[in-house]
């Protein structure tokens, strides 16, 4: 049993009481933003984990805010296959001039339309158990909590940006989620309110593109 245990705790993703929280921080990937790097723990997006974006509607910037971070998730790495952006039930038709213009290669994306929350939520799934994307987007609005936590284990050990983005009403409801953001525009542009990280209370982000 002793044997066990030591073998448990030498585990990577353990972390013991006397240790850094930095200890188990996951892969990050830099948002491309400086006021929100600054604020966000490991200096940018987690990878292989959960993130919600809260919005009150579409088009607030919410492709602008995540454009670094995509184009970095797809730079080609030494020794590995294409690795592809799948949008899920996206609100509009992804423009592919407008995607290459801003540093993103169409031919590397999927889009897949699900109608009903339980078909997106099994499309992301199955994308994720592939082995083969860098990012996905998924448009949710309600879905089960039991959903998400499959999500999130799905993604577990993996280089992948997943990110679901809800509507604002859902800010109330429990989430699995590691990150969640709520994305509030203003009239400068968008702010952001860091609802849930760990170890950290609500946090706001003004000005996040920038004068």
């Amino acid at each position: 049993m002793k044997a066990s245990l030591e073998a448990i705790l030498q585990g990577a993703g353990v972390w013991r009481g006397l240790e850094p929280a930095t200890a188990v921080l996951s892969a990050r990937c830099p948002s491309g933003w400086p006021r929100l790097d600054a604020v966000l723990a490991g200096g940018g997006w987690p990878l292989g984990t959960l993130i919600e974006l809260l919005l009150p509607a579409h088009g607030l910037g919410e492709l602008r805010l995540l454009m670094p971070a995509l184009r970095r998730q797809l730079l080609p790495s030494p020794g590995d296959g294409p690795r592809w952006l799948v949008w899920i039930s996206p609100p509009h038709e992804p423009y592919p001039p407008a995607l290459a213009q801003s540093g993103l290669d169409p031919a590397r994306m999927l889009r897949i339309e699900a109608p009903q929350p339980a078909d997106r939520l099994w499309a992301v799934e199955q994308v994720l158990q592939s082995g083969s994307a860098a990012v996905v987007l998924c448009w949710l609005d309600a879905v089960d909590d039991r959903w998400l936590r499959r999500l999130k284990l799905a993604v577990e050990n993996q280089s992948v940006l997943l990110i679901a983005l809800r509507p604002t009403a859902r800010r109330q409801t429990h989430s699995p989620a590691s990150l969640r953001i709520e994305l509030v525009p203003a009239p400068h542009g968008l702010d952001l309110t860091i609802l849930k990280e760990r170890g950290r209370a609500p946090t706001r982000v003004t000005r996040v593109f920038g004068e």
